[in-house]
């Protein structure tokens, strides 16, 4: 086993190269955010979509399409609104009345990296036409379906105010996403920085595109690699069921959970922690990786219960209680 992890290891730092080329590229356009750029890379490296929510001006569609630019692949916007239609996503079929025939125009959901803008601004019919995508990697119109790109991420926004003429995600449609992704105000430090760096009227120089699909998708291979101890797995099962049964893990939290993480939390959780293994050169998951991308992937998850909600009580402070609650191995 040890000479295995060493080849694994190996292997993984002869990939770094890659993903330092592309926080160096990002670095020149989004100032801090590093919490939000490794956990967008997370999700590249293991297959899954990431939510992100946080007030405007946060640089949150700034950063996806900086990511963009640094791939050699193909990039879709879709700014969501509420007469949006699912055939706008999707594509349709277009008749020809001269030749009595139809053919397939395909939507802006056919691109290896979507940009769902402002996803709580659709309508539920636009948002469950996104659901078959979102998951089955596949697209059906009339009545041919047909595969989407590989790599295929969906990066979709949110804020948490002006909530207007919004329309709230199904909980299926948001267990869908990997990660959701929180995102706060940067430091004093941070924001003289963006300042000195966005205060101007010259138009930016577009971003090095620096990486292939391929190569994207041989880090995904070596992702998949990395180990993970039955200790470890056992630590990601007993955080999982504590939002289950918090009689057994978590006591106090007894009454504030309605509904807790689906089997599809604890396969995204050990999915998460072996790309942020693989971000920070490991070939093996630690508890640590565990704990620090717990709380993007349980957040969404939980339902809170109205004496919560009558508390105050949200779902990431439920999350920070188990972390602090479940034993590390």
């Amino acid at each position: 086993m040890t000479s295995q992890l060493e080849d694994i290891n190996q292997q993984i730092a002869a990939m770094h190269p890659v993903i330092d080329a592309i926080k160096a590229e990002v670095g020149k356009a989004i100032v801090g955010q590093n919490h939000l750029v490794e956990r967008l890379l997370i999700g590249l490296l293991a297959n899954g979509h990431v939510l992100l929510e946080g007030v405007p001006g946060l640089a949150k569609t700034a950063t996806i399409s900086a990511l963009a630019q640094t791939i050699h692949t193909k990039f879709s916007r879709i700014q969501f609104t509420p007469d949006l239609l699912p055939s706008d996503l999707v594509g349709n079929l277009i008749y020809n009345p001269r030749e009595g025939t139809y053919t397939t125009k395909k939507g802006p959901v056919f691109a290896n990296l979507i940009l769902a803008d402002e996803i709580n601004r659709a309508p539920a019919k636009v948002q469950s036409a996104l659901l078959e995508a979102m998951q089955e990697r596949q697209v059906t119109i009339g009545d041919e379906t047909f595969p989407l790109p590989r790599p295929f991420l969906v990066l979709a926004t949110q804020n948490p105010i002006d909530q207007e003429g919004t329309y709230a995600l199904p909980e299926a449609q948001v267990d869908r996403f990997m990660l959701k992704v929180v995102i706060g105000y940067p430091s004093e430090t941070e924001e003289k920085h963006i300042m000195r760096l966005m205060a101007r009227t010259a138009v930016r120089e577009p971003l090095r595109a620096v990486v292939h699909p391929e190569k994207i998708l041989e880090m995904r291979d070596m992702v998949d690699l990395v180990h993970v101890d039955e200790q470890i797995e056992d630590y990601i099962i007993r955080l999982v069921f504590a939002t289950r049964e918090p009689k057994r893990f978590a006591p106090k939290l007894e009454g504030l959970i309605r509904y807790g993480a689906s089997p599809r939390a604890t396969i995204n959780l050990a999915l998460a922690s072996k790309a942020r293994a693989f971000l920070e050169g490991r070939g093996y998951v630690t508890p640590q990786d565990v704990k620090s991308i717990a709380m993007d992937v349980l957040r969404h998850r939980i339902i809170t219960t109205f004496e919560a909600d009558a508390d105050d009580v949200t779902s990431g402070q439920i999350v920070e209680r188990i972390l602090a609650t479940v034993t590390v191995p």
